[in-house]
């Protein structure tokens, strides 16, 4: 099961923080305080997976991708295939990209719920839902789809409008 899926840039700020247990406000910042200071420190040549037990507890793991200017990083536990993950990883970073045409640290800041959108479309209760970026890419865009009719009803009806000008 995946346990959190967490965007950060290279000063240690979260753009994404989605934990699929409960956990109170001050032990997700805690834990991505850890996170962040452990991956920082770690030589730009060593492996992208990593035992995660001393931050998130036992038989918990952790793999990270470092694009550009921000980590994505993956907690899981022992259920789940590493490799795996660092695909889903890749997926995530694809779907971006065709989403917002090389996806940078501002597309994450202002385009949040479309950002949360594609990965409710991957992933779900902790749990790898979707791993073809094209399936997430056709669900995102009729969600868009969805919420832009949404966005053109009209609430006044016109007979009602048109009593309004007498």
């Amino acid at each position: 099961m995946i346990k959190a899926v967490i965007i950060m840039n290279t000063q240690g700020k979260p753009r994404l923080a989605k934990f699929y247990d409960y956990l109170r406000v001050e032990k997700q910042q805690e834990l991505i305080r850890s996170v962040f200071g452990v991956l920082s420190s770690r030589a730009e040549n060593v492996s992208n997976f990593m035992e995660a037990d001393s931050i998130f507890g036992p038989d918990s793991r952790l793999v990270y991708k470092h694009y550009a200017t921000l980590y994505f990083v993956v907690v899981f536990d022992s259920c789940e295939n590493e490799l795996a993950v660092l695909d889903l990883i890749q997926v995530f970073v694809e779907t971006l990209d065709k989403c917002f045409r090389n996806v940078c640290e501002l597309d994450i800041v202002f385009n949040y719920s479309k950002l949360h959108t594609i990965l409710d479309e991957i992933i779900v209760g902790g749990q790898v839902l979707e791993t073809s970026s094209t399936e997430v890419m056709k669900a995102v865009e009729e969600i868009s789809k969805l919420e832009a009719s949404s966005y053109s009803i009209n609430l006044v009806p016109k007979t009602v409008s048109s009593w309004r000008n007498r």
